[in-house]
């Protein structure tokens, strides 16, 4: 098969979905028992032909859950922009790695223009840089082994000496605890800091915690601050944050893969305030600026810290050209998918401007959600202001039982999420292509669903 045919089966497969995403925006509900009675996903010694292959490939795309739909608000991303589409099908074609210029050539330069531009947002210096990585877990990781690494610059040749601890919100990503075990600082010598009302860290608790540690001995080597909690989309305050690691001479790490997108908003900015402060932050272009996953960066206020925990020498790699633009000694993987150009080809398209207002767009719509659930007799508001996610309840029936609801019967796909004790549907407002009749529609179909199905109520009662 050429190319050119498979090209052709490619617009003919996604001529369909988008026809059926009209009609149906939310997929067939599939159940995992249904799996092989629905779909051809079978291997064989002997390939297939050509039409055999469309049609399994169409079956499989058109059961796919709909992440681009006005129905999906399920989780952290969503939407679809075109543009960016069309940078991550170019770099699929010419598949590029990332590690080196001799491979990559000009697509270095790509990425080296988006963490330079970054790095403005961030309100740092020339000595600041940053790479791209898989995902928000592994830049958070990588945050956390240069924190490791800027306590004792000898734990990568010798290993750990001594116990290292860490300290995160109880609302944080689950990545922490996790990054601690890959690290070697281990699972349990990472600190839950008690949060406010509104989910952000305490940050007298914080200090309290390092300086009991310090008391027995320990060696506190990270903060992790959260710009954009899963559950309640909370920003904490970074320059308190900022004050204290600088008292104790602590790496202070950003996870912003989630809200961190405010950098590019006038409007929002105020919400990661101290971020010029930081030492490393993460940030998730595949989250809030709609390009598609995975786009995660990781930022540090001076690169040379990526250097001292990444670089390693090879010398069937790295054969020429400047180490600035070798990129793969500066980065966790070696062979790196190009992700960098599909986050470049929708910001050449639309401007920062443009990526401002596709922040902004997306906290009107959970202000609009707001306003509608606090001023709604049979909705029970759990959220805090100025974020993405709106948490609610609605007419008592347990958020569990109406999110699965939901999803088996193919209405919407949203999730829920727990604070404290309480428990209840988490709506994020990541798809900025959506605007007020989208989000009106949501409320509408979810109120229309609980009117057909008097059994949700009974479950509520």
């Amino acid at each position: 098969m050429s190319v050119k045919q498979s090209l052709d089966i490619f617009n003919r497969i996604v001529r369909d979905l988008l026809a059926d995403e009209a009609i149906k925006p939310v997929a067939d509900h599939l159940p995992v028992s249904a799996l092989d009675d629905r779909l051809d996903l079978s291997l064989g010694m002997d390939g297939v032909d050509a039409e055999h292959l469309e049609k399994s490939l169409r079956d499989l795309v058109l059961a796919t859950p709909r992440t681009a739909t006005p129905a999906f608000f399920n989780q952290l991303f969503g939407g679809r922009q075109e543009q960016a589409i069309l940078g991550d099908l170019l770099a699929v074609v010419l598949n590029n790695s990332m590690a080196t210029y001799k491979a990559a050539g000009p697509q270095i330069a790509v990425e080296k223009t988006i963490i330079s531009e970054v790095c403005k947002l961030m309100g740092w210096g020339e000595a600041s840089g940053g790479t791209l990585g898989p995902g928000g877990s592994m830049t958070n990781l990588m945050g956390m082994l240069m924190g490791r690494d800027a306590f004792d610059a000898k734990v990568r040749h010798s290993g750990m000496n001594g116990r290292m601890t860490v300290y995160t919100s109880t609302e944080s990503h689950y990545s922490t605890p996790k990054n601690a075990a890959f690290s070697g600082i281990g699972r349990d010598n990472v600190r839950h800091i008690a949060t406010d009302d509104r989910g952000r860290m305490n940050m007298a608790a914080l200090r309290q915690a390092i300086v009991d540690d310090k008391a027995k001995g320990l060696n506190p080597v990270l903060i992790n601050c959260t710009a954009g909690t899963t559950v309640l989309g909370a920003y904490d305050d970074l320059t308190a944050a900022a004050a204290v690691a600088r008292e104790f001479d602590i790496w202070l790490h950003v996870d912003g893969a989630y809200g961190g997108s405010a950098l590019f908003s006038e409007r929002h900015r105020h919400l990661v305030a101290g971020a010029d402060l930081v030492d490393s932050f993460t940030l998730n272009a595949h989250k809030m600026l709609g390009t598609p996953l995975s786009c995660s960066l990781i930022m540090v206020r001076d690169k040379a810290n990526l250097n001292t925990t990444f670089s390693n020498d090879a010398s069937y790699l790295y054969q020429t050209d400047h180490d600035a633009f070798n990129p793969g000694k500066t980065s966790l993987q070696c062979g790196r998918r190009n992700d960098a150009l599909k986050f470049w080809v929708l910001w050449k398209s639309i401007g920062t401007k443009g990526l401002a207002a596709f922040v902004d767009q997306q906290f009107h719509l959970a202000d609009l959600a707001r306003d509608y659930v606090r001023n709604h007799p049979d909705y029970t508001d759990y959220s805090v202001d100025e974020t993405v996610a709106v948490c609610f309840n609605y007419k008592g029936i347990p958020a569990q039982t109406l999110c699965t609801a939901l999803y088996e019967h193919s209405q919407l796909l949203v999730g829920y999420g727990s604070f404290r004790d309480t428990t209840f549907v988490r709506l994020v407002t990541i798809n900025g292509s959506n605007g007020d009749a989208e989000l009106r529609a949501f409320f509408a179909k979810l109120e229309a669903f609980v009117a057909e199905h008097p059994s949700l109520l009974a479950a509520a009662a």
